[in-house]
């Protein structure tokens, strides 16, 4: 049994001289033990000591910084993690996976996952299916993960430091996206780390600065997608350091995969789960539980109406049960003590990607006789999502709040249909108009109606509702308020007299 308490001393007085290597905190612990255990040990602590490990073998501290936003808008899906997926289709179907009998049984199995999905069924996750399931969504959820990612570090609430939680974990998709929002080199060049010119060198000039953050991850799946997902981790680097819990999220153990560590996850991630649990609620009630002080519960989920009213419920219950918690983002609170009963269905839009070269092949790999043909069928590029930010230590993406000395709550509209208004709102969606005056859905946490607001004259002043992306905050004044009956929905109509304003720098 090693001395664990004096490879941290050694390595605590190292870390302020020089890289700390095995081979010589070996020489100084009694018993000089083999300098591979002392390497392993030294991995084992390095998120308390906040070390990385070099491809040297030595340790250096981590960077201290936080992460920076970085702009993130991918246009396809990397190619090592694409190459590391095809590697394991040819591992299991051959060289040809995308044709022949394997092809048709890849694509059966994707229409039955979707029937499945919008069935509103159970689906066993064997082989097949989670290859499927891979091929179908890895690209999505990974450029997903990264968006919301984004409106954390835009706060400088994303350290480089991380102990992660991804209950639901599947295939890798949000895993792959948070690896790369850490690790990636935005010029693809070799970086400096502590004065040493190699040590943070990209390794092998794959745009990956494998020295750019220190992440504990751990991952919760019970299906057979787990063994692609630690595949997929394998295309990681070294400092993402990876263990997958083969178990319900029902029967994981917190407590000891966090072994002993009072301050908790800084991230609990849930990606498309909530919506196949029998009790969501209670399940992200237990992992606030285990939260970090100043963590986040990220929940994701696909942009159709049931489940992305799904996760609003989830996220409203939570809230209401434990006044510690707070909506960061998208669906901020502006009112103080009010909250929102409306329908809920909000859902953010950005680019496609580029199609990914094992979906392409799936895709035309169909037979030119096959009667079930549909090219396109096994394409999935667009990136529309649900999300859920939830913190308990008050930050808000944006800390604005409204007043009744200048705006008019969205709870008492009926009071003002037919009057021109002032209010704050968040914009919740993108354009969802077909071919008529831009509509947007708006909302300000006291809703208890859908609100949307209709733009029938654009100007100058009030240009901000169409540029402003999802989730600013918008200030709206001399706004039309109407009834609309068809939708049994209240219209703000945006004219030529109304000013709006994206007061959140958007």
């Amino acid at each position: 049994m090693i001395d664990r308490e004096a490879v941290r001393s050694n390595a605590k007085y190292l870390r302020q001289v020089r890289p700390i290597d095995p081979d010589e905190i070996a020489e100084y612990i009694e018993g000089h033990p083999h300098p591979a255990v002392v390497k392993q040990t030294l991995r084992e602590e390095a998120l308390d000591l906040g070390l990385v490990e070099r491809s040297d073998g030595t340790f250096v501290p981590v960077d201290e910084s936080l992460v920076p936003a970085r702009g993130w808008q991918p246009d396809s899906f990397p190619d090592r993690y694409g190459f590391g997926l095809e590697d394991l289709l040819v591992r299991t179907y051959g060289a040809n996976w995308h044709r022949g009998e394997s092809g048709n049984k890849l694509r059966q199995t994707i229409r039955q996952l979707k029937e499945a999905y919008f069935a509103d069924d159970d689906v066993e996750y064997d082989e097949t299916a989670a290859l499927g399931y891979a091929i179908y969504h890895l690209p999505d959820y990974y450029a997903v993960m990264g968006y919301v990612l984004e409106t954390l570090a835009e706060r400088g609430l994303l350290g480089r430091t991380l102990r992660v939680l991804d209950i639901g974990a599947g295939t890798g998709g949000p895993a792959l996206g948070l690896h790369e929002y850490l690790y990636s080199v935005d010029d693809g060049t070799e970086s400096e780390h502590n004065g040493d010119e190699t040590a943070g060198k990209a390794a092998d000039t794959d745009g990956i600065d494998p020295l750019a953050a220190l992440v504990e991850y751990h991952a919760v799946e019970p299906s057979a997608a787990a063994d692609i997902l630690e595949h997929m981790l394998s295309e990681t680097s070294r400092n993402f350091r990876t263990t997958v819990h083969r178990t319900t999220v029902e029967d994981f153990n917190y407590q000891k995969a966090l072994d002993g560590d009072a301050a908790g996850f800084d991230l609990i991630c849930f990606g498309n789960v909530l919506n196949e649990l029998e009790e969501p609620a209670l399940v992200v009630d237990t992992a606030l539980d285990y939260l970090a002080p100043e963590g986040t519960i990220l929940a994701l989920e696909p942009a159709d109406l049931e489940t992305a009213t799904g996760l609003r419920s989830i996220e409203r219950e939570i809230v209401s049960q434990h006044d510690e918690v707070t909506v960061y983002a998208p669906t901020l609170r502006l009112w103080e003590g009010k909250k929102p009963t409306d329908h809920g269905w909000s859902f953010d839009v950005r680019p496609d990607l580029a199609v990914p070269g094992f979906q392409h092949r799936l895709d035309t790999g169909q037979s030119e006789d096959d009667a079930d043909t549909s090219p396109g069928a096994f394409v999935n590029v667009d990136i529309q999502f649900a999300y859920s930010l939830l913190r308990t230590d008050g930050e808000r993406r944006f800390p604005f709040r409204a007043s009744r000395s200048r705006h008019a709550p969205m709870a008492t509209m009926d009071e003002h249909v037919t009057q021109r208004i002032n209010l704050l709102a968040v914009k919740l969606s993108h354009n969802l108009s077909d071919g008529g005056n831009p509509l947007f859905k708006i909302g300000d946490g006291s809703q208890q109606i859908d609100h949307y607001a209709v733009l029938t004259n654009e100007s100058g002043l009030n240009r901000d509702l169409q540029a402003a992306p999802y989730g600013a905050v918008l200030s709206f004044e001399n706004v039309l308020v109407l009834w609309n009956d068809d939708k049994a929905a209240y219209n703000l109509v945006v004219d030529a007299e109304t000013v709006v304003e994206s007061v959140s720098g958007f």
